[in-house]
């Protein structure tokens, strides 16, 4: 597109609008540019009786960005979330959530106080109740309206900035199927004109931070919605597989047995519907996707293109990847060579690290391999594999925190593709997140993986949390016992060193020597307590 082209269109371009608090869906919170719900807690709007939190204005980034999107003023993800809110909830201490009601990932209890560790398990370890278990919390989210969250159906300018709200209900499993496609998908340029070249969830630093903010936020609404606080997403370890594991009927449904591009009618999955997959179509009408049903789950494992992708990761591809040192590098994209994050993704070859985007590997060879609705990116989610190859592409990012452990610094501050610069908002997220708040250990956010925990120190810990938790809560206490015992101590040492500096004045010459010299180095010390 040249660039008169695109001036021309900065004219008649119309932003989209992104996923919404319930609260905050109507015309008084978007004509004041303000979603600061109320605490059901206290009824005070973050919970500001409570000292949860309080209603303040957004804080936005001002650091530069990468020349990979043109434009400025034309989508309503730029500065999220600025185009339809500049007052949200800040939330103090362990709270969080769009109204300060919730805990900090990773923290727990009526005040939030209790820290705790969740485990996220290898699919196959898990027993047969685990498992059907968490098959039938799948099909609970697919069937299971949003209390919380509704998608817009129109984009800011159709609803007439903010005047004509234009919001509807979703089901918890597409409510995150349609984050996904939203953070994604196309700028609408007007007309029949679109801009590729955009993604705020992919091809660049935030790749790793938004999925690991997308599988926390899953893991907290389906706690939410079974009221087993217990819940962690299981993974699916891929590495070295000779074919899709997972697709049986007892697990993520197998194959039909006379259509192979559909699901085996022997498992639920086969009755979901999936959403947002028709990109082209909404690009044309210059439409979102509205969460219509657009058919069943699309899966051929295996039979997708082998010049692309000729197999399914293996583990000395993991390793190598793991080695790179560079979080991210060069243009911060797809075109990145030596970047741990792109070679995770699969833009850069896994044996050498260098950009090749014609072949698919690791994370994006899992996507192409399933050969259906996981091959295209906008609606990738709809296949409920998504949530087991994720939490294992999240476990890798964990392994490179371990070895490496980055500062905070590492993740880069500016000229990151839009929306991936450190302290860039999250889209489409509300409440808030920054890309950089997620560049940490997993177990600062409370969960860990199996087969990445240290047995030893776990049980030391565990061990350890009673006490230490007993210990915070009478620090003032300990200090000033501290305190005074050191004065003690000091006054008793001083009257000692008195009394004996008295003594040697008085009876020094009639004193026998206790210890002849040659005697001194066969005397062990002891103490005199």
């Amino acid at each position: 597109m040249s660039l008169l082209a695109m001036g021309f269109l900065l004219v008649i371009l119309q932003p989209s609008a992104g996923q919404f608090p319930r609260a905050c869906a109507n015309t008084q919170s978007l004509l004041r540019k303000e979603c600061c719900p109320p605490w059901d807690g206290d009824g005070s709007p973050c919970g500001e009786l409570s000292n949860r939190g309080s209603c303040q204005n957004i804080l936005l980034s001002q650091a530069p960005l990468g020349p990979q999107f043109p434009f400025s003023g034309v989508d309503d993800r730029e500065d999220w979330p600025s185009v339809f809110f500049n007052r949200t909830c800040k939330c103090g201490g362990n709270f969080m959530g769009f109204n300060c009601g919730e805990c900090k990932f990773g923290f727990s209890g009526l005040n939030c106080t209790e820290r705790r560790i969740r485990i996220r398990r290898n699919i196959f370890q898990l027993t047969t109740s685990e498992k059907d278990k968490f098959l039938a919390y799948l099909n609970l989210a697919k069937n299971t309206l949003s209390q919380d969250y509704v998608i817009a159906t129109g984009t800011y300018i159709q609803m007439n900035n903010g005047s004509n709200p234009m919001f509807r209900n979703i089901n918890l499993y597409d409510l995150f199927v349609w984050m996904h496609y939203y953070a994604s998908r196309d700028t609408l340029l007007g007309g029949s004109n679109v801009w590729r070249d955009i993604d705020f969830a992919h091809e660049a630093p935030g790749f790793l931070p938004w999925h690991r903010v997308f599988l926390l936020m899953w893991e907290r609404e389906i706690q939410k919605i079974t009221g087993d606080e217990n819940f962690t997403i299981p993974y699916w370890d891929w590495r070295d597989a000779e074919d899709c594991a997972v697709c049986t009927d007892e697990y993520m449904g197998g194959r039909h047995p006379t259509n192979p591009n559909l699901l085996s009618p022997a498992s639920f999955f086969s009755s979901w519907q999936v959403i947002c997959t028709r990109s082209e179509e909404y690009n044309s009408q210059q439409a979102l996707c509205n969460a219509t049903s657009e058919g069943p789950i699309l899966r051929n494992p295996g039979n997708n293109d082998k010049s692309r992708t000729p197999r399914l990761p293996s583990s000395a591809e993991v390793e190598f990847c793991l080695s790179l040192t560079q979080y991210e590098s060069g243009s911060m994209d797809k075109m990145a060579n030596y970047s741990f994050r792109n070679t995770l993704e699969g833009f850069a070859d896994p044996r050498t690290a260098i950009s090749n985007i014609s072949q698919s590997g690791l994370h994006n060879a899992l996507h192409i391999y399933m050969n259906g609705s996981m091959s295209q990116v906008q609606g990738s989610a709809n296949d409920p594999i998504f949530v087991l190859h994720h939490a294992f592409v999240d476990s890798i990012f964990e392994r490179w925190l371990r070895r490496h452990r980055p500062m905070l610094e590492v993740y880069p501050a500016a000229n990151a593709p839009i929306g991936h610069n450190r302290e860039n908002y999250m889209v489409p997220f509300i409440p808030l997140y920054r890309n950089g708040e997620f560049f940490k250990p997993s177990r600062e956010l409370g969960y860990d993986y199996e087969y990445l925990q240290e047995p030893a120190l776990d049980s030391f810990q565990a061990f350890l949390t009673p006490y230490l938790e007993q210990a915070r809560q009478i620090w003032a206490w300990l200090v000033g016992a501290a305190v005074v015992g050191g004065i003690v101590t000091a006054v008793l040492t001083g009257l000692m060193l008195a009394c004996r500096k008295k003594r040697r004045g008085t009876a020094s010459e009639v004193q026998p020597l206790l210890i002849e010299s040659e005697d001194y180095n066969n005397v062990s010390y002891q103490s005199n307590f």
